[in-house]
């Protein structure tokens, strides 16, 4: 006969913490090893010390041998006829209640809890620094060109400048500037962004451009900005899929879907400065009797106006 070793429960330890602060513990190790190596050696210590009393209450009571009941005497051999089975008492008692909070149930929320934490720990800084950044830090501030008279009136000139000086000649940009002239009293400017509103590749100017009287202007925090005059300017052109634009940035053949994007710029202290970049429909006139139907600023390929524009309710950040 199979000496009884009792109930099962008394050998199950009872509900602790001790699982939650190792799995913390792991956390913090797979945190730090991303983040620091501080975090990650604390994380380590205390996924050690939380596993070890783990496992200490664990297997406690294992190692103590069964107490083993003596052996039942044989019963006297029975004379009288067998109980029915329907009949007598039960052959093993009816089940307790079962307990209100079982440890495998603790279990099982301390551990899909612990899993959201480090799952949040781990995924929530990669997808910010994926996400976050296309919203923030968006645009450039004001631009200085320069003085305004280096622009002669009714004259175009290519201008290269840099968005951020710090950054270096990564940042630099193109645009194609001409002095109207005054309307009203107040300078006018038009200037063009020389990105092609169909995949973006530079556009270039179809005129004379004079290398030979090309002119450089070094401004604050390392900034230079380069000036080229154009002769004879009768609109742009891209080389990539042969979009063309007459000499305002209107669409005129090719696969652009709206005209050439544009600057706001204003004057102080006799100086250019550009502003924020803006998307265009189409002008209408020339010069500083233009007059311009302007969208927010959209990406190469995006429709700005018409039943097409509809496909493309939100702008992304620029």
């Amino acid at each position: 006969m199979e000496p009884h070793r009792g109930d099962d429960k008394a050998h199950l330890p009872a509900p602790s913490l001790w699982p939650v602060g190792f799995a913390v513990g792991i956390a913090c190790l797979l945190v730090g090893v991303v983040v620091s190596l501080v975090v990650a050696a604390v994380g380590g210590a205390l996924a050690i010390v939380f596993g070890f009393l783990w496992v200490r209450d664990a297997t406690r009571g294992y190692g103590a041998a069964p107490a083993l009941e003596p052996e039942a005497a044989p019963a006297p051999t029975a004379t009288a006829p067998a109980i029915p089975a329907s009949e007598g008492e039960a052959g093993m008692p009816e089940p307790e209640p079962g307990e209100r909070f079982p440890r495998s149930k603790f279990l099982e929320g301390a551990t899909l809890g612990v899993g959201a934490l480090i799952g949040g720990a781990v995924t929530v800084p990669a997808v910010g620094l994926m996400v976050v950044p296309a919203f923030t830090h968006q645009g450039h501030g004001e631009i200085d060109l320069g003085p305004a008279s280096d622009y002669p009136e009714g004259q175009w000139a290519i201008a290269t400048f840099m968005l951020d000086p710090s950054e270096g000649e990564v940042t630099r940009r193109t645009a194609y500037i001409r002095n109207n002239g005054f309307l009203g009293g107040q300078a006018s400017f038009t200037i063009i962004s020389n990105r092609c509103a169909h995949l973006g590749c530079p556009v270039q100017p179809n005129g004379l451009i004079q290398d030979d009287q090309a002119k450089e202007a070094h401004l604050k925090h390392g900034a230079v900005v380069r000036r080229i005059p154009v002769v004879g300017l009768s609109g742009f052109g891209c080389p990539c899929h042969g979009g063309a634009y007459d000499k305002e940035g209107n669409r005129t053949a090719g696969p652009p879907v709206r005209g050439l994007d544009r600057y706001d710029f204003a004057i102080r202290d006799g100086r250019l400065f550009l502003r924020k970049t803006y998307s265009v429909a189409r002008v209408e006139g020339e010069g500083a009797s233009a007059r311009i139907r302007r969208y927010e600023l959209a990406g190469p390929g995006q429709h700005v106006h018409g039943i097409e524009s509809w496909l493309y309710p939100l702008q992304p950040p620029h």
